[in-house]
């Protein structure tokens, strides 16, 4: 691992190992290295390799065993959702009155993964914002979003506190999302989401991931986790 790059080393971690499955290093199914022998593999501490483990599950990359390990997933397939969703507009639909607590404002280089999935070089620096989204004062919703600082130069966190981010990116940059895709899956929640969220860990939740556009350049990727027992999903097929 490169200590002394701007890409944080749980993710050059991950992309490690995601060559190394995509190369069949790692077969389906197979068995990979303990926590332990992945912290004296990379010469990294065992916070910075479970936090790889974890969003390598999450990615659906691996899959635990309670009891005897961590092991590479099978090739899954997505199942297209037609229907695009908004907190705010959700919210404020129902009546609610909706929050946004910005709880995360950093600026970092991505890996690999990361540029892949939002079309930009690897080392390119985005904005990584958490941000818990609540309504009538009940958190519901936490989200990791990564935006390309090419094309949100002077973006700051105050910005977001004071506005709703899609309102900065149009007041600010004349940009507006035209189109996006959403993806949906079952998660359970991790502690530190649970802590916001006001619930138990491990509880079920929805993870949706959003590739948010303007016109054809992609300007936003969204991890959103929302509460399993205060959601569900419609969609309509015509």
């Amino acid at each position: 691992m490169d200590k002394s790059s701007k890409v944080p080393l749980y993710l050059q971690l991950m992309e490690e190992l995601i060559k190394k499955i995509d190369n069949q290093v790692y077969q389906e199914h197979e068995k990979l290295p303990s926590e332990r022998e992945l912290c004296d593999m990379y010469d990294l501490s065992r916070i910075t390799v479970r936090q790889a483990l974890q969003e390598l599950e999450r990615e659906g990359y691996i899959y635990k065993l309670h009891g005897k390990g961590t092991f590479v997933s099978a090739t899954s397939y997505n199942q297209d959702l037609v229907k695009l969703y908004s907190f705010t507009e959700e919210m404020q639909k129902m009546g609610k009155v909706p929050m946004t607590q910005v709880l995360s404002f950093e600026e970092i280089a991505v890996e690999e993964r990361l540029a892949t999935k939002m079309d930009i070089k690897p080392h390119d620096e985005v904005f990584q914002i958490i941000r818990l989204r609540l309504a009538d004062n009940e958190p519901l919703m936490y989200e990791t979003s990564y935006l390309p600082k090419k094309r949100f130069p002077n973006l700051t966190k105050a910005q977001l506190i004071e506005r709703p981010m899609y309102d900065v990116f149009y007041q600010e940059y004349q940009v507006v999302v035209t189109k996006a895709l959403e993806r949906f899956s079952a998660a359970s929640l991790r502690e530190t989401e649970a802590r916001y969220l006001g619930i138990p860990s491990q509880q079920p939740a929805m993870l949706i991931k959003r590739f948010a556009y303007h016109q054809d350049q992609l300007i936003e990727y969204t991890v959103s986790v929302a509460r399993g027992d205060k959601f569900d999903y419609t969609v309509e097929l015509t």
